[in-house]
């Protein structure tokens, strides 16, 4: 792992695998995950396909700068922005998705890449359209894995789930651990594994345990607004990769997506929820070195 500025106010936590003379592939973690959430052996395995891959911290994730100058109460953020009051929710929220890109695009710069295949999940998928929207020069292609178009009316949490990311998470580890398996609730219903949810959630713990960041990142998705308009214009090479069993972020998502992207190819995969299990690996990797062929 190591640290690198990306701006005169970030730094990024990063870690890189394979031969840096392969195409790089950078990817792009989601809402309050670590780059862990990439699996080493995941990354390891697409590198050993000749790619160069770069996972990385996103901002107030993960040993990446935090901005603990900006403290984000989330009751009183969800409520201003259920009530409307947007200028309210606006001002409590330090930064948006671009900036968040355009870390990512900082750290390929401070690493001497100029374009990179992209590759984002979840939020991470966000942010990864949002970077091949701002500098399409600088994405070689996108690949938004269960992720949105920030619509509203597309990509919904059901409530169950819902309930399980909002719920505050256990401070002290042994709880925090245990809590993790609630996440089987939006994982796939073939290959959920607690135990994986859990050595995931120690890990993460160990390295950084770090609630405060998930009200900012949870505003930059909030507050971005929609990408349609702008995604109907994307000529970036696409692909679009979604869960049938995703209940955190509806497959509506993935679909409208890749409705929306002109010549966007849609990998809809049965089985997969909003996890990356390791029984599907050999397909999504499969996919991943297609598409950045």
């Amino acid at each position: 792992m190591s640290l690198i500025d990306v701006s005169s106010e970030v730094s990024i936590a990063y870690e890189s695998f394979g031969d840096p003379e392969d195409p790089p592939v950078l990817l792009v973690m989601g809402f309050g995950a670590q780059m862990l959430a990439w699996h080493e052996d995941f990354c390891r395995a697409l590198a050993d396909r000749g790619r160069y891959v770069i996972r990385y911290d996103n901002r107030d994730c993960g040993l990446s700068t935090k901005f603990d100058d900006h403290p984000v109460d989330m009751g009183a953020f969800i409520a201003a922005v259920t009530s409307g009051d947007i200028p309210a929710a606006l001002a409590m929220v330090p930064y948006r998705l671009r900036d968040m890109a355009d870390d990512g695009l900082g750290l390929l710069t401070a690493l001497g890449i100029e374009r990179a295949h992209v590759v984002g999940a979840s939020m991470g998928g966000m942010i990864a359209q949002t970077m091949a929207l701002a500098c399409p020069e600088r994405v070689l292609s996108l690949t938004s894995m269960m992720s949105s178009t920030g619509e509203s009316e597309y990509g919904s949490a059901g409530p169950e789930a819902q309930a399980v990311l909002f719920s505050p998470k256990p401070a002290d580890r042994e709880r925090y651990v245990a809590a993790a398996a609630k996440e089987l609730v939006w994982a796939s219903k073939r290959y959920g594994d607690a135990v994986a949810l859990r050595e995931l959630a120690a890990a993460s713990y160990d390295r950084s345990y770090y609630p405060a960041g998930i009200g900012r990142q949870l505003g930059a998705m909030v507050l971005s607004g929609s990408r349609a308009d702008a995604l109907r214009e994307l000529r970036t090479p696409t692909l679009v990769i979604h869960g049938l069993d995703d209940t955190l972020i509806d497959p509506s998502g993935g679909r409208r997506t890749a409705e929306l992207v002109p010549g966007a190819e849609l990998l809809m995969i049965p089985d997969m929820g909003h996890d990356r299990p390791r029984e599907l690996w050999p397909l999504l990797i499969d996919a991943l070195v297609a598409h950045t062929g």
